[in-house]
């Protein structure tokens, strides 16, 4: 993950906040000198990395403009404080404050997780070998795996969710999130939204997801791909039919063969030779849980409409203004080719 100097209209206050380190005993000396830089890889929350007196931490908060639905920092909190006590792969917490005094936000504060962040960029300095990726995948797999047996109730999560009826509000709620951020007709999206509204499963088993695990979201602990340290981004996490976040993940899973837009569009180190394709993943996956993957086309169709709803409601942030980052000015274009891709997939009953 590459970080750089905080973007304009995005910086901390800095008395403010090291008033607040200070307060949940962080740092000793709120005259220490505060060194603030932004992780750049995310499109959603914000992320800083705050250096001060030899330690580092790192922060998260709601971007401007945001609604509080999906950007709920005291969930995340939440989540992963409870998680840690059953799935050692997540970052420590430190602190959480909704004292709209100091950042003007809700925000937390936790651990920084030292090790690598696989995205297209890292992989493609790494250099890596073909049959490093069969490694990486099989790491990362274990990871969900594990994560998707974690006993929520036992860790006090059952009210993270509620999972009865979880696939038919996902898909009716990520419909309504996409009428309401269009910016242009896109025939493509109704048809797949109508599809999914008719082909959705009405049984399915319940655990905890993360919504959001690919592989940028995880910090390898070295080079030898054998281990995952943390999965981070666990705004979305939820309880749910595991399944779902296979379909997620299998959405963003670009390979070689993919047009050359997709890849682009979702610029991800799983193009490179020597990773399995989306129908391996799913196999392997079936293989290390036990589940049944038989209707993998519905899973893979969601995940790809999420893609295109999260692509599409951060345009219309940037069409209003909102936002000025110009890696935005094209997810209109992205949207539309993950429901032209999705639609593809419900013709062919391919996800390859």
């Amino acid at each position: 993950m590459s970080n750089q100097k905080v973007r304009k209209g995005e910086e901390l206050p800095e008395v403010a906040l090291k008033k607040y380190l200070q307060e949940i005993n962080l740092i000793e000396s709120v005259e220490s000198d505060l060194l603030v830089e932004q992780f750049t890889h995310g499109f959603s929350n914000l992320t800083y990395l705050l250096k001060i007196e030899n330690k580092e931490f790192v922060l998260r908060k709601p971007p401007k403009g945001a609604i509080k639905r999906g950007h709920d920092m005291s969930r995340e909190f939440k989540v992963q404080s409870a998680v840690y006590k059953a799935f050692s792969k997540v970052p420590k917490m430190f602190g959480f404050s909704d004292d709209q005094a100091i950042l003007g936000s809700d925000f937390y504060i936790m651990e920084k997780v030292e090790g690598i962040i696989l995205n297209y960029k890292e992989a493609h300095k790494r250099n890596i070998a073909v049959d490093e990726f069969q490694k990486i995948a099989n790491s990362w797999l274990d990871t969900l795996v594990e994560l998707h047996n974690v006993d929520y109730k036992a860790i006090g999560l059952e009210d993270l969710g509620k999972p009865e009826g979880y696939v038919e509000r996902q898909v009716s709620n990520w419909g309504k999130q996409y009428v309401k951020a269009k910016t242009e007709d896109v025939p493509e999206a109704t048809m797949v939204m109508k599809w999914m509204e008719e082909h959705q499963p009405k049984k399915y088993e319940h655990c905890l997801i993360h919504n959001d695990f690919k592989y940028d979201n995880v910090v390898f602990k070295d080079d030898s791909w054998q281990e995952i340290g943390a999965v981070l981004d666990w705004e979305m996490a939820t309880l749910g039919d595991p399944l779902m976040d296979l379909g997620t993940s299998l959405g963003y899973w670009t390979v070689a063969t993919d047009h050359d837009f997709v890849k682009q569009g979702i610029p991800s180190p799983t193009v490179f030779e020597g990773n399995p394709i989306r129908s391996e993943i799913a196999k392997m996956y079936a293989e290390k849980s036990g589940r049944n993957v038989d209707n993998l086309v519905f899973y893979y169709v969601f995940g790809l409409f999420k893609i295109a709803v999260i692509a599409q409601q951060i345009y219309f942030r940037y069409s209003k203004g909102f936002t000025t980052d110009p890696r935005f000015a094209n997810l209109n274009k992205a949207s539309e080719l993950c429901c032209k891709l999705a639609l593809k997939a419900i013709k062919t009953k391919s996800i390859d």
